[in-house]
């Protein structure tokens, strides 16, 4: 147990020194700091739909500043290192002799979803992807919902958006979906169903 402890916290030193190095070598350092005054709170919860909204056309909000091309690649690892972590909890679980059938095969199950879960969300990515030519995608699904960044030279039209979000509920099934766009200059906007 503790080669697996050591290596996590080897993987989160270097991922720290990675993040730390970029953000003192990048040219936009000074716009990476984010300071919470309480107003965009306020922007943020105007901008989520009602279950009757959510059936309209998309709706397009800013949602933050960012300007890092590495953003798509760390939640990557972030999410990967969050999914493996669990995926060993569940393999000590049926290799344990004390736990019960009926919890080992319930953590096979779980197991074979995260698997499947992961799978369709490369699938879906490599769609959007081959669709409309976007620089980068990232899918992450979580419970009942999934969210959606794409990266692209400029604005996403909101043709484009709803093209993404049918695309998602066909590989995901009836899950709310977010969708928002990471623009070239660094601008994120959103369009959530």
């Amino acid at each position: 147990m503790l080669k697996k402890q050591t290596v996590w916290l080897l993987t989160m030193l270097s991922l720290m020194i990675l993040l730390s190095v970029y953000y003192m070598t990048s040219p936009d350092s000074e716009d990476l700091a984010y300071i919470n005054d309480g107003q965009e709170n306020a922007k943020e919860e105007e901008a989520v739909p009602t279950d009757s909204e959510a059936n309209d056309d998309a709706e397009v909000d800013e949602i933050s500043n960012v300007g890092q091309d590495e953003l798509f690649t760390t939640i990557r690892m972030e999410l990967q290192d969050k999914r493996n972590m669990e995926k060993e909890r569940l393999t000590d679980i049926v290799a344990s002799s004390s736990a019960s059938s009926v919890e080992k095969d319930e953590a096979l199950q779980e197991i074979d979803a995260m698997e499947d879960l992961a799978s369709k969300e490369k699938i879906l990515e490599e769609t959007i992807v081959a669709s409309a030519n976007y620089e980068d995608v990232l899918v992450r699904s979580e419970d009942d919902s999934v969210t959606v960044q794409v990266k692209v030279e400029e604005n996403l039209p909101k043709s484009e958006a709803v093209s993404i979000i049918q695309m998602v509920k066909d590989e995901l099934g009836d899950k709310k979906v977010n969708v928002s766009y990471l623009p070239s200059q660094g601008e994120t906007k959103k369009d959530t169903e």
